[in-house]
């Protein structure tokens, strides 16, 4: 009921302004003026619009005039401020403010859950549009007393939690007032993030592909919606419809996730603003493409405590880049042109807000710039122009300060909300700060005062001996106790017109009355004529970024070259044809020529005498260079695609292409029957996430039997999602695709029907326009499977893992089906303990296209010696054997006509080895993707030491961090997650 008063008193709130209706009981009722008028300020009416001496006339908690010329009405209410400043008050456009954090269920069962608890809502509880932050909306006075002495005036709040969290809502910090008169918008913007919602344990999404699969269909079924086609009702979607026209801004929390959520915008025509992390830096070119507005915090780390020196090895060189170039990047977003606004959010006190800002400016933040993100940005993000400027019309929201906001010297004096005046520093009290000569007693004394207002403190010594005392400045009155080796001498005076002179009396450890006097000291820069500059502070030299911003990372992408690698022996895993003494030329991306003596201008030559040349290696198999790996939330996750979360700056990258690797299929991992979509990638170190994409890829997605997907070695609480069985499995194949060959027919109908991800990709299936890659062991499911799909006319692309090959290599053929599998991995659980290591060389000589695969991050960069193991294991040539790492998987990928053999018009992805390939003694001396050198083992070896220098050239800055008094955090060590099919 309090709310539904709340919400009408809003409506008419102008109208009160102008007439009170309310009815009085204590005596003659009388209206208070409230007319002001302060002049003589240095006005900012908004950032770049500045009045000297102007006058800002206020009335009903709005801007009736501001100007240098202003008429003032007989009955305003003088305030004179010569010398003094006036600032619109900051805006949070992204807060909790009064709004409590939700707090996760404990009491929830450990079984998984799958449907949504919520009744009439949408089908997934992570999805809560409907959630509305004016309804949890409490007023906090000691919270609003801290943003208001830090100079924020209005702050935009909301519930943090859920996918799709519903809308926020825009408070005035008055204090003074009613949520009547503060609440300015009770629907200021539509909020959304990757994170489940703490009210819910439903299971799905599991991953951060999950949660974009999860935003996408939700898109998609509000319009379904919203075009009347549902038969239900559904609050949730409603509310999602209803708030469309909100300002929606998507908690991403750094630059690879601000990308991602602008991906999905994109993909709806929703333009996110996006509360970025503090790293856009690392891909700001990147983040300007978005073309997104940013709330940046600026929770800027400490310092490591490196003293240790076993400690300080722990840390990541890429923690210690952050720690030195976080500050930077306010700095580097303005001069890209990238907007933003400043946000308190992620700072553990809003004490360090000042701090933190003052550091940016230090690191180039223009100041302008600074007020913006402060003012006019967040106004515009918000739609609305009464607050973040001086205008006429705007509500009288200002701050009061001596001087320039963002000098470490200036006084922030009064906070004022709505025409409300809030006291930060009494402007009455004067700066006494600075150095003094005093004289008590018959002795003389340094005294030195710093601080601010009522905060100013002083410290004492007698010639170079510190003498303990106390000091106190209140009413213009100074009180002083010096303790002179247990002799106590108490002084009271004031401050003489002059302001660099105190006196008045006092008496002495003996009781007797006595005088004193102080003088201020004139520094001799203060001495120096007006207008010369002080010397900047010091800042930390601020290291260059790479890309990735890691070690190894590389500060030029690699551009295609011209290159004629001469005289060298080319495995060309073409028909398993050798060439000796042979010269390959690369141009624009391609191989262009084969042979001998072959000459071209204005080309880099090299040297491949006693060296070998041959394709590079493909992983059929890959988790590396991803954020996730599986969606372990439904029995089918045919809506998600690894593409969604490709990890540019995984250090296996570079790992792999210094083992030969040039390409690799991500892989969705095993945790269902029906996987994720893949990612295939050409190893580009350096590149973004889109860059690493092959272009115009095959489409493919993972499929999984056996155990791990019926869910018997996940423990005794995931016992309630179907399948548990391996027949259960088979019906799940069954099911899935009937549905989607029915959805199919529908689509292509043309009559309306609900646009569904997971079936639309299944449908690809049935259409032969996407492959499966099917985790597999147990020869009884691989048959199976193949009987599956010939029931729905198609074939299975792929078997991997396939140890059990060798026992049904005979059906695998007819079938048409290729088999990835590994050397000698066996008997690592119960299900592979039928496994052999002759397993690729008897499919092979089935006549079926084998590949050697890792499925892991550490063997991926060896490929080629685990090729080598079928020649031990099977009889393999070498040709045979170097296939299955090559041509072999590029068949297997439909990419064999653009890679995985050197043959005049493919792609230039080639390796330049110091010896055999299939040798344990061979390394990678080069890795070519597209013709542009991406890996380099004299490079490699300067960057090694490039990243010695760097470490030691931080760490010192560190230290001297540490010495100089400033806080430090103890060292913490970077672990990379390495995923395998099983990772959840």
């Amino acid at each position: 009921m309090k709310k539904i008063f709340i919400l009408l008193f809003c409506l008419c709130i102008s109208h009160i302004k102008a007439q009170e209706y309310f009815p009085t009981n204590k005596g003659v009722k009388t209206t208070k003026s409230s007319l002001i008028a302060l002049k003589n300020a240095t006005i900012y009416v908004t950032p770049k619009q500045v009045i000297k001496k102007g006058t800002l006339l206020i009335k009903d908690g709005k801007v009736l005039n501001v100007g240098k010329s202003v008429s003032i009405p007989k009955d305003a209410q003088i305030i004179n401020l010569n010398g003094k400043s006036i600032y619109p008050s900051f805006i949070d456009v992204y807060a909790n403010f009064g709004v409590k954090k939700a707090k996760r269920n404990n009491n929830f069962s450990r079984r998984p859950q799958y449907d949504a608890n919520r009744k009439g809502y949408y089908w997934n509880d992570h999805i809560r549009p409907d959630t509305d932050a004016f309804n949890q909306f409490k007023y906090d006075s000691k919270k609003a007393k801290e943003l208001l002495n830090a100079g924020f005036g209005v702050v935009n709040s909301h519930s943090d939690d859920g996918i799709m969290q519903g809308n926020g809502v825009l408070i005035a910090l008055n204090s003074n007032s009613s949520d009547a008169y503060r609440i300015l918008n009770k629907k200021s913007a539509n909020y959304l993030s990757f994170s489940k919602s703490s009210k819910s344990r439903q299971s799905y999404p599991t991953s951060r592909m999950g949660a974009m699969a999860l935003l996408r269909q939700t898109y998609l079924d509000a319009n379904w919606y919203a075009n009347g086609n549902a038969k239900n009702s559904d609050l949730a979607l409603e509310a999602l419809n209803n708030k469309k026209d909100l300002p929606q801004i998507f908690r991403a929390g750094d630059y690879l996730n601000s990308l991602r959520a602008d991906k999905i915008g994109d993909e709806f025509g929703i333009q996110y603003t996006i509360v970025g992390g503090g790293d856009e830096y690392e891909r700001v070119n990147d983040i300007r493409k978005t073309n997104a507005t940013f709330i940046i915090p600026i929770n800027f780390r400490k310092a490591y405590d490196v003293s240790n020196i076993a400690l300080a090895n722990k840390i990541a060189l890429s923690d210690m880049r952050k720690w030195n170039q976080e500050p930077s990047n306010p700095s580097i977003l303005a001069k890209n042109n990238v907007p933003f606004a400043l946000t308190t959010y992620k700072l553990k006190s809003i004490k360090g807000f000042s701090t933190n800002l003052q550091k940016a400016i230090l690191y180039g933040l223009d100041k302008t710039t600074a007020l913006e993100a402060l003012t006019t940005i967040p106004s515009k993000i918000l739609n609305n122009n009464s607050i973040g400027n001086l205008n006429k019309g705007s509500y009288a929201n200002f701050l009061i300060t001596s001087g320039d906001i963002f000098d470490s010297k200036t006084t922030l004096y009064e906070n004022w909300v709505q025409g409300n005046k809030n006291s930060v520093t009494p402007m009455d009290i004067k700066d006494i700060t600075g150095e003094y000569m005093l004289y008590a007693n018959g002795k003389n004394y340094t005294m030195t005062i710093t601080g601010k207002g009522t905060k100013q403190k002083a410290t004492f010594k007698q010639e170079k001996t510190k003498i303990n005392g106390k000091f106190s400045f209140k009413n213009d009155w100074i009180q002083i106790t010096l303790n002179d080796n247990g002799n106590f001498t108490r002084l009271s005076g004031r401050i003489t017109n002059s302001a660099n002179l105190m006196q008045g009396n006092g008496v002495d450890n003996n009781g007797n009355d006595i005088e004193w006097s102080a003088s201020k000291k004139v520094k001799k820069e203060e001495k120096k004529k007006e207008g010369k500059k002080k010397k900047d502070k010091k800042t930390n030299e601020v290291v260059s970024i790479s890309y990735p911003n890691i070690g190894y990372g590389n500060y030029n992408i690699p551009q295609q070259e011209s290159i004629l690698i001469k005289n060298t022996t080319v495995w060309t895993s073409d028909n398993q044809k050798v060439l000796n003494n042979t010269d390959v030329l690369i141009s624009n991306g391609k191989i262009t020529k084969i042979g001998t003596n072959i000459n071209s201008r204005n080309t880099k030559v090299i040297d491949g005498t006693g060296k070998y040349l041959t394709a590079g290696i493909i992983d059929e198999h890959s988790h590396i260079a991803a954020s996730a790996i599986n969606e372990a939330g439904h029995n089918s996750s045919a809506e998600v695609t690894i593409e969604d979360v490709v990890d540019p700056s995984d250090v296996n990258i570079y790992r792999n292409i210094a083992g030969g690797v040039t390409s690799i299929q991500i892989l969705h991992g095993s945790a269902n029957p029906i996987g994720g979509r893949s990612a295939i990638l050409k190893l580009k170190w350096g590149e973004n996430a889109d860059g690493l994409i092959y272009k115009n890829s095959p489409k493919f997605i993972k499929f999984a039997l056996g155990e791990n997907v019926k869910q018997s070695n996940w423990g005794d609480n995931n016992t309630v999602r179907f399948p548990q069985t391996r027949m259960g499995v088979e019906q799940v194949y069954i099911d899935y695709f009937q549905r989607a060959k029915e959805y199919d027919t529908k689509k292509k109908s043309g009559k309306p029907y609900r646009k569904d991800i997971e079936l639309e990709t299944l449908a690809e299936i049935i259409n032969k326009k996407r492959f499966i890659s099917c985790h597999s062991y147990v020869q009884s499911e691989i048959n199976m499977l193949m009987k599956v799909a010939e029931k729905f006319n198609f074939n299975i692309n792929t078997f991997t893992h396939i140890l059990e090959g060798y026992k049904v290599a005979d059906k695998m053929k007819k079938h048409g089906v290729g088999g990835s599998t590994f050397s000698d991995w066996w008997a690592y659980k119960y299900e592979v303990n039928d496994a052999i290591p002759y397993n690729a060389a008897i499919m092979h000589k089935q006549g079926i296209t084998v590949a050697i695969n890792s499925d892991d991050a550490e063997m991926s960069r060896r490929l080629n010696q685990e090729a080598a193991k079928t020649i031990k294991y099977g009889g393999m040539t070498e040709q045979e054997a170097w296939s299955m790492i090559t041509i072999n998987p590029a068949k297997l990928l439909h990419l064999d006509d653009r890679t995985g053999s050197i043959k005049v018009g493919k792609d230039a992805d080639v390796v330049l080895w110091s010896d055999n390939p299939l040798s344990i003694y061979a390394k990678a001396e080069k890795t070519i993707i597209d013709g542009a050198i991406y890996f380099d083992i004299k490079q490699d070896l300067a960057k090694r030491n490039a990243i010695k220098a760097e470490r030691s050239k931080l760490i010192n800055m560190m230290l001297k961090e540490k010495i100089k008094g400033a806080k430090t955090q103890a060292p913490v060590k970077k672990t990379k997650k390495l995923f395998h099919c099983d990772t959840e």
